[in-house]
């Protein structure tokens, strides 16, 4: 086949799970449930965050930015994927797998950045107690919540666009759910070592200086929990962190079993292993959105008693 350059590429062809069948309805119909508990739980969370005047606080701004973020993101994919078990069109445009890889990228990036500044809300909650209300001020935390979007947009169009400008050359085959970015760059006839090493300094970024920076964050945190003298006072301050915590740990949790799991090599392109990892790629995607809402409802007490709002 004759090589092709990126213009005459008009649209990608998701595989998805087409090669097996009997599984499509199984997985529709639990990504649908899924799916429409994200946009109720993430809604409730934004709409009682906005309505409620107690919870005008800096942890719950991050939250309701989270809450939206969730939404964003599963709404760049989610929607397509389900369509394409009720028709036999299993394609994406090419402009639009650009706009999905960059919604993809943006809501990620700021997500890690996210969680970043909610731990340092937790640190100055709990270690600087006095000061909280000067240093979490609402020009600080808008401030803060501006500059995760920022970062994570700026990064998403830069590795957007590095990846929609390379020449594709006859395959447009994405054996994938979604325009995720290495099953795209799979399908490039040119060299992809600048993607690869911008990725590379993306995940340093966005990825490990986060990580170490809510790592050092809860050392601090544990240190001054650990020197409160009675049980409940431990308790209570532990409370108020427990939630961001259990989050930080799925979302990290889940992308290091991603990435990290040793990668079976696969000929064929059709063995039960590189099913699985879709698998586990597409509830990577809607899992931790779901439970984001749930653990923030259950563990803390001001969402529970605060009021349903009702249009």
């Amino acid at each position: 086949m004759g090589k092709t350059n990126q213009s005459s590429v008009t649209e990608f062809v998701l595989l998805g799970l087409s090669g097996y069948p009997e599984l499509e309805a199984i997985y529709f119909v639990m990504v649908l449930c899924m799916y429409l508990v994200i946009l109720l739980g993430n809604g409730i969370i934004i709409i009682v965050s906005v309505c409620d005047s107690h919870l005008h606080t800096p942890m719950y701004f991050f939250l309701s930015n989270l809450s939206f973020l969730d939404i964003c993101y599963t709404s760049s994919s989610i929607p397509l994927f389900l369509s394409s078990f009720l028709t036999s069109k299993k394609t994406i445009s090419f402009s639009g797998c650009g706009v999905q890889m960059f919604l993809s990228f943006a809501m990620g990036a700021t997500e890690c950045v996210l969680l970043s500044m909610m731990a340092f809300d937790r640190y100055v909650a709990i270690c600087n107690p006095l000061r909280y209300s000067v240093i979490m001020s609402k020009t600080s935390y808008m401030s803060m919540a501006a500059g995760s979007w920022i970062a994570g947009g700026v990064n998403s169009v830069l590795q957007t666009s590095l990846a929609m400008r390379l020449p594709f050359c006859g395959d447009n085959v994405i054996n994938h759910f979604t325009c995720e970015i290495l099953a795209v760059l799979k399908l490039a006839c040119a060299d992809i070592s600048i993607n690869v090493t911008s990725m590379v300094i993306a995940n340093v970024i966005f990825l490990v200086v986060p990580v170490l920076f809510i790592f050092v964050s809860y050392v601090f945190i544990l240190s001054t929990i650990l020197k409160i003298p009675s049980a409940e006072g431990k308790r209570k301050a532990f409370s108020t962190c427990s939630a961001h915590l259990t989050v930080v740990i799925i979302f990290y949790g889940t992308i290091f079993f991603m990435y990290a799991k040793p990668k079976a090599k696969d000929f064929s392109g059709t063995d039960k292993v590189q099913v699985t990892d879709k698998i586990i790629s597409l509830f990577y995607g809607v899992v931790t959105p779901m439970l984001n809402p749930l653990i923030y409802s259950l563990r803390n007490k001001d969402v529970k008693e605060a009021p349903v709002y009702m249009p």
